[in-house]
Parts: C-alpha cells; structure tokens; sequence
C-alpha cells in the first residue's frame, strides 16, 4: 500500500473549532504522524496538497439503510424490512448490502466515511446492523464492525405494519410482548447452553446473545417519549448494557432519565416532512436541549429518507438553529464513531487511527464549502475536479 503525506492542509480542531497548519503521514491504511511539518521520504510516498483546505475526520452517519434501500432500481432494490413475520432477529443487515448502489458515490463525494447500515422499522424486532466504510466492491471488506446492534422498533410502524390485518403487534403491548417473548427465550436458551444439555440449535436466539452478552447494542427505533421509556425499561429488565435510541423525537421530554441512565440518541432525520403523528413535535432545538443535557447525540440521515450527501447539511441548520458549531462537528464524527462502539479506530484524527479524512475547501460549516478530497483507510477515493 502506498504512503501518503498530506501537505499544506489546516487541521480543524472539533473542540475549539480552530484550524491549525497542518500536515499527516499514513502509512498502511493508518495515521503514523500529524505535525506543522514531516519530514520523510520514500520511494512508495505520494504527496497530497491539500491547497490550504480544513482537513476533518471522515464524517459518520450512525443510522442509515445504505446500500439496503438501493437507489435508482425500483422495489427490486429495497431490503430493508421482511414483512413475512414481526419478529426476525437472524436477519443480518450485511446480507442485503449492495455496495456499487449509487448512492455510495455520493456518500464518499461528501466526505461521509463510515455508515451504520441495517434493517428497518416495521418488525418489532427487525435484525442485525452493521458499520462499514463507504469505499469498496465487496461488502465483506468494507466492514469496521458487524454485528453493532440488534434492532427493535417502537411505536407506529409495527403496528400499522400487522395490526391491519389483525396480526401481532395490534398495540404498543403487543410489541413490547413480542420483544421481551424473544428475550426470554434466548434466556433460556443460553442456560440451556450453559448446562450443555443437548438443544437443536435456533438461528432466531443465537443472533440476541452478543445483545444479552454485551457485546453489541440494543438499537431502539422510537419518536415518542412514552416509547423511549418503553426501550428503555425492556433494556433494564433484561440487563441489557447499552442501548441506543434511534431517531429520538421526543427524547428531550425525558431527557433527565437518557442522562442519568448514560443512553445517546442518534437523532433525526430532519428533511422530511411530518409524515407521522409521532414527528409532530420534531424540531432542532430539541437537540440543542439533548446536547446541553450531557446527552451524546448524533445527527444522521437515515438514508435515503434523507440523502446520505445532506449529513453536513444537516449539522448547518442545527448551527444556524443554535447548535454550537463544535456540538455539530461532534455529532457526526467523535459522537457517531462512539455510539458505533468503533471510537478506537476511527472518528478521529489520531496516530494509529484510521486513516479516513474529508478535505474541504473551506469551514465545513460553510453551505458554499466542498469537499476537495475523501481518504478511506489511506486512498484516496475522491479528487473534487
């Protein structure tokens, strides 16, 4: 693999927002050295002028269905919920992934490095996600951590998904049943597990292990506060270590239970119209009220219900509704990275950390700003012509 040096760029510090002359040597796909000046050569390196541009993590969108809901294809190309039955944790977000969908162009044209990507909403428990750069042919490659979570969702899509026609889940109830059912089972399963007794094996109980274990995230889809406590008593009765709520409309209700209960919010997305009874009360400020709570919040697209290139965006009109600019850049860097459990290696810059960069040719902040250059694991992957 190539090194790379990347010279004359400004290095935007996310804490202060101030930009300091910079320059960065990777090597192997990692970050090896960030100084005013490096000095080192080598037959392999390649110099990078990054024409006096504010450097930047790659940027996180920690909830989409990149890839899962394809563009441009029509409904061949929409994977995201299997509606045959309400409740499929086996399901792997992986497996639907399709990584020449458009879609990953625009991602990487707008400087967006790393996704969460997984099953929808309308099962009450819809299955495994995933976290994957956004450069790549095969799926398999493009993976930084799978499993991170199990999904469930909350609330008005299960329900007008199978109550119609009188199947489970009719209610809230019955939701939260269907959930803490699976729950129970893979219980019982794992002491049976425990006890070596001699048990036929269930793909359906095995997925919700890593999840009782620790190991991965409890991924709440939920707008309404009522629901959000709904998540996150289930997650206590079964001891679960780290839950995350998705989309998070009404969090800033109860936001004094989030916070002490240490639980972040990926939240939006914002460009949608108020479609449903359950985003009547989305607005920015309600992330502005999460952030000054202590709360880790991201911002992200839930792409395509907005477009994977309008994350940035997204943050400017949250600053322009009172968001410090700091609390932005956070939320789709060091705040996605975190709630992606993948803050060892990449939401970032640092020595040993992935090497995954946006170069823009001016304050990322800016509307009129553009991204002149995206790095992934140290290629460069976009040349803005």
């Amino acid at each position: 693999m190539k090194e790379l040096l990347i010279k004359r760029g400004l290095l935007l510090d996310i804490d202060t927002n101030e930009a300091y002359p910079s320059e960065i040597l990777i090597q192997n796909g990692k970050i090896t050295e960030i100084g005013k000046e490096i000095n080192y050569e080598s037959p392999d390196l390649e110099l990078l002028d990054a024409k006096e541009g504010f450097i930047l993590p790659g940027l996180i969108d920690c909830h989409t269905h990149l890839g899962i809901i394809e563009e441009s294809v029509g409904k061949i190309g929409v994977d995201n919920n299997e509606t045959s039955d309400p409740v499929t944790p086996h399901l792997r977000g992986i497996d639907a992934i399709n990584p020449m969908d458009v879609a990953f162009g625009d991602a990487v044209r707008s400087g967006v490095t790393t996704v969460m990507s997984g099953p929808g909403s309308n099962n009450a428990v819809g299955g495994l996600s995933t976290a994957i750069k956004t450069h790549g042919t095969i799926i398999d490659d493009m993976i930084v951590k799978d499993p991170i979570g199990l999904k469930i969702a909350l609330g008005e899509n299960p329900i007008s998904t199978y109550g119609i026609d009188g199947k489970a889940p009719v209610t809230r109830m019955g939701t939260s049943a269907l959930i803490r059912e699976l729950f129970m089972r893979t219980q019982d399963y794992m002491l049976k597990m425990e006890q070596k007794k001699n048990i036929e094996r269930d793909i359906r109980l095995e997925a919700v292990i890593p999840l009782l274990k620790g190991e991965i995230s409890l991924r709440a889809h939920a707008h309404r506060a009522d629901d959000i406590a709904t998540a996150v008593r289930i997650a206590e009765e079964f001891n679960i270590k780290r839950l995350v709520i998705e989309h998070g409309t009404e969090a800033n209700l109860i936001k004094d239970l989030l916070k002490a209960r240490d639980i972040p919010v990926a939240f939006g997305p914002m460009l949608t119209p108020r479609i449903k009874m359950e985003l009547k009360n989305r607005r920015y400020g309600s992330v502005i009220e999460l952030v000054e709570a202590g709360i880790k919040t991201s911002l992200m697209t839930d792409h395509p219900y907005n477009s994977i290139d309008q994350l940035r965006t997204i943050c400017i009109l949250a600053v322009s509704e009172g968001l410090k600019p700091s609390d932005a850049l956070r939320s789709i860097t060091i705040n996605a990275a975190e709630i992606l459990q993948c803050s060892e290696s990449i939401g970032r810059l640092k020595v040993n950390y992935s090497a995954d960069i946006a170069i823009f040719n001016a304050h990322p902040l800016n509307i009129d700003s553009r991204v002149i250059f995206t790095i992934i694991n140290g290629q460069v992957v976009y040349k803005r012509g």
